[in-house]
Formats: structure tokens, sequence, C-alpha cells
């Protein structure tokens, strides 16, 4: 199946799962604008605001709506804005996906309910009824190590005949699970882990939702765009150029304490994290600046 055959190609090649800045304890509205400035010159296609990365778990739900509308009106329309809008409640999930579409976003991201471990009935009727009542397109967030339950490959695929969920963030780490995907649907699936962009990429996958993309966005479109104008060599070099910055991501602490930490350094945020994250520790900060180092961003 060609990728422009797949329902979310629109979305294909970086988004960027950014982080929410915070001052002294609050959302820090002016530097969240700063990062949208810094996405749209880099020439990023989506930006992904209260995912993970954004520690949308720690956000009021005041403050949740907030940082959407924000991201919305600095987007100005000329960048894809993707919400997170997931919730372990279908009715607060709706909710948040019905402020998101209101405010004009793009798409809606939608994590697994997290904690409840629904059956894969349940995980289909959740997502069926956002998208009954929400009409943009939406993205399952399959991401069980933090959710707790896979959603299978059956569920997903029978989820992608609904007219509005046309993508998928494959964050089980399992090439297996995404192959399954995107041979038997017409889904868009998106790398959820920047080290399996270009894996992800070479059995079908049309882009990822990146971390590293908030401080080497250039880089992961530069991997991107070769990977799909036939340069494997030149992808390649791309994907072990941004390895040591994902490995780093990903294993010196939970996402997002790395990345925070990293973009502390570079001038670009506070650092500031919400309990129950705690920043790095001081071996872990001294092996990032080596990184960052390495690539000639300090």
């Amino acid at each position: 199946m060609s990728v422009m055959t797949r329902k979310g190609s629109a979305f294909a090649g970086l988004s960027v799962a950014i982080v929410t800045p915070f001052k002294d304890g609050q959302v820090d509205v002016p530097t969240l604008r700063t990062q949208v400035e810094f996405q749209i010159q880099a020439g990023t296609t989506c930006i992904c605001p209260v995912g993970t990365t954004g520690e949308c778990p720690t956000l009021s739900h005041a403050e949740h709506e907030r940082v959407i509308s924000e991201v919305v009106q600095a987007a100005a329309g000329r960048i894809k804005v993707m919400a997170g809008t997931g919730s372990n409640s279908t009715s607060e999930a709706i909710r948040l996906t019905k402020w998101a579409a209101h405010e004009g976003a793009d798409a809606a991201l939608l994590v697994g309910p997290y904690y409840n471990k629904p059956t894969q009935e349940g995980f289909y009727r959740h997502f069926q009824a956002i998208a009954e009542t929400v009409g943009i397109p939406l993205c399952i967030y399959n991401i069980p190590g933090r959710t707790a339950k896979n959603i299978e490959p059956d569920t997903i695929c029978r989820l992608g005949e609904l007219e509005n969920v046309t993508m998928v963030k494959e964050s089980t780490g399992s090439l297996d699970q995404a192959s399954q995907i995107i041979a038997a649907s017409n889904l868009t699936v998106l790398s959820g882990d920047d080290s399996l962009t270009l894996p992800l990429l070479a059995i079908g996958g049309e882009g990822v939702v990146s971390v590293v993309g908030n401080i080497m966005p250039r880089e992961v479109i530069e991997l991107c765009r070769a990977f799909a104008a036939g340069d494997a060599r030149k992808a390649r070099h791309m994907h072990y150029r941004l390895f040591p910055l994902c490995r780093d991501m990903l294993g010196l602490a939970t996402n997002p304490i790395p990345i925070k930490a990293a973009m502390k350094l570079l001038g670009r945020d506070s650092g500031e994290l919400r309990l129950p994250l705690t920043p790095l520790d001081e071996a872990s900060e001294g092996q990032l600046r080596q990184t960052l180092d390495a690539y000639g961003l300090l």
C-alpha cells in the first residue's frame, strides 16, 4: 500500500512532543510560545503538546486546556497541532478532545486508558466513543510500558475502520506489532521511540512523534526525508548520528527528565519539573553534557 493511501499521511515526517515549560511552579507561556516558534522555523510537520513529554499527568485540567489553547494560537495555522487529550476516563478524554477541536487543534493524541487495564473490547469502546463524539483526526497512542496493558494489533486495526481514527503512535518497541498494523490497516504508523524511527520507516511507518526533536528537529527531519527519497545510506548515517542522544533521553531517567535537563543546559528551558518527577543526578547530567558537547551544541 502506498504512503499516499494511508489515512494520516498529512502527519508524515516529524512531529515533536513538546515539553511544558514551568517557571516558579506555573506554566511559562512565553517560553512555550518560543518553543512553538522554534519548531515552526525548523520545518517540523506537527507539534504535540500535553503528552507524556509535556507532563500532562501533573497539569490541572485548567492548565491542560490552557496549554492546548496557547499552542494552537501560537501555531496560527503555520504548523499542525496534535493535542494530547487522553485519559483513563472516557468522559474526561471526550471533554478534552472536544476542547482541542473547539480551539482549533488539527488532531488529538489519545493514550490508551492507563491503570484500569481495560479488556480489548473496553479499549475499542473507549476510542469508539471519542471518535463518534469528536470529528478531528485521532491518533491512538499505544505505550503499554506506561499504561500497563497493550492495545493489541487486531484492536487497533478494528479502530482503524472508524473514519477519523487515522494514526497510531507506536510505542510498544515491537516491530512485529507495527508490521501487523501496517499490513492489515490503512492507518499511518508513527514511531513513539526516537531510536526506532528508521527501523519503523523501513517497514512502512511514516514518521515519528519525537522527544529528541525538541532540540534537534532539523536532524530528525533530515533522517525522514533521506529515507523518503530512497537514500538509505544517508538515513542510516542520521540514525547513528542521533542515536547517542536518543539513548540518553530514555536511558538516563524517565522522560521528560532528560530532555528538560538538556533544554536547560542549552538555555531553552528552566528545566523545572513537577513532582513526582525530579531532576537528573550529577552523574547523569555529566553524561548528558558530554553527549550534547559531542554534537557541538554546548
